[in-house]
């Protein structure tokens, strides 16, 4: 099958990879002509993958055109640019074409929307969306070190073509149609991510990991069931799965800017350090829009709000979030109808 990857980062090039070896021919474009004259000449990138060839069925191209007589167009590219790249992608597609979201994050220029949201938006509901998501760097993909992901969709044709046309012996798909709770574990997850390197970074230890981990996951669920999605696919790959890998793996930028703010680093600095999109940053300015909205109770991410925009001191914030109310440690127990 002919298939068009736009994005030519890490994730994009991994996953180009991986559809390579599964016998697909491969399109991908870069918003950069220099990014394509190099992966052209090169057929690597060494600062996202290093050591990883790019098969000779790549193509590399910087035309969108490239997404013509595609089936399937994969999206992978950062959550800011979504909305741009659909409105450009929008009179070169074709009913039918299955859009595969990659990206992880929300729109922050349309009322903090999921990006599946901004795509229907953008080009209609003539091209079904399926977010492929869960706990898979693009740096073991990219070597092709056994993965699961779960392709999310509310068309169950779209995401079992998705499962079927893009599963390889080590990239294992599953499907859901609980998109919206598939997308929101994909990008809150990185706050966690950032929260849980915040504590690394104070010299806090594995108890406060597990706390902000668990605790995480229910803030995850709490914003996901008020959005219409189901609280069990946070116990999936998209929701738990993904916040591992996040949480502990040294790939992890949205850690690795957290280890920095908790470090003392301020914030600015620590973006520039990483050297890559924090998606994480931009995450948590979209769930606080979201929280105040919906007056939710969602202490680790205002938490995070407080520290990475608001940028108050890392000591007062630690210590309001320690010192909260005590409570039920799920919202169900919340009416007391299961105690005895």
């Amino acid at each position: 099958m002919k298939i068009a990857v736009i994005g030519s980062g890490g994730w994009g090039l991994a996953m180009a990879k991986c559809m390579v070896e599964a016998g697909h021919s491969l399109s991908v474009w870069s918003h950069k002509p220099e990014t394509t004259a190099m992966l052209r000449e090169k057929r690597c990138n060494p600062k996202l993958l290093r050591g990883i060839a790019m098969p000779e069925g790549i193509e590399f191209t910087d035309d969108l055109a490239c997404v013509q007589g595609c089936p399937i167009v994969v999206l992978a590219i950062p959550s800011f640019a979504v909305c741009e790249t659909a409105q450009k992608l929008s009179p070169l597609l074709e009913d039918g074409q299955v859009l595969v979201l990659l990206s992880k994050g929300f729109d922050l220029q349309h009322d903090c929307c999921l990006l599946s949201d901004t795509l229907v938006r953008e080009v209609g509901t003539r091209c079904p969306v399926v977010a492929l998501t869960g706990p898979s760097h693009a740096e073991e993909v990219s070597r092709g070190i056994p993965t699961a992901v779960v392709a999310a969709s509310p068309s169950r044709e779209a995401a079992e073509l998705v499962q079927k046309t893009l599963s390889t012996d080590y990239f294992r798909i599953y499907t859901s149609p609980d998109i919206v709770s598939a997308e929101l574990g994909g990008a809150m997850k990185n706050i966690m991510a950032v929260a849980v390197g915040v504590s690394d970074g104070y010299g806090y230890g594995d108890n406060t990991k597990a706390m902000l981990m668990t605790r995480g996951i229910a803030e995850m669920a709490r914003l996901g069931q008020l959005l219409g999605g189901k609280a069990e696919t946070f116990s999936g790959l998209s929701g738990v799965g993904d916040l591992i890998v996040t949480c502990v793996s040294n790939h992890s930028r949205n850690r690795r800017f957290g280890l920095l703010v908790g470090g003392g680093m301020p914030v600015e600095q620590a973006l520039q350090e990483v050297g890559a999109v924090v998606e994480g940053y931009f995450a948590t300015q979209a769930v606080h829009r979201l929280i105040e909205k919906q007056q939710l109770d969602m202490p680790i991410c205002n938490a995070m709000y407080a520290i990475l925009v608001e940028r108050r001191p890392l000591n007062s914030v630690i210590q309001t979030l320690l010192q909260r109310a005590s409570r039920v440690e799920h919202d169900a127990y919340e009416a007391g109808e299961l105690w005895k």
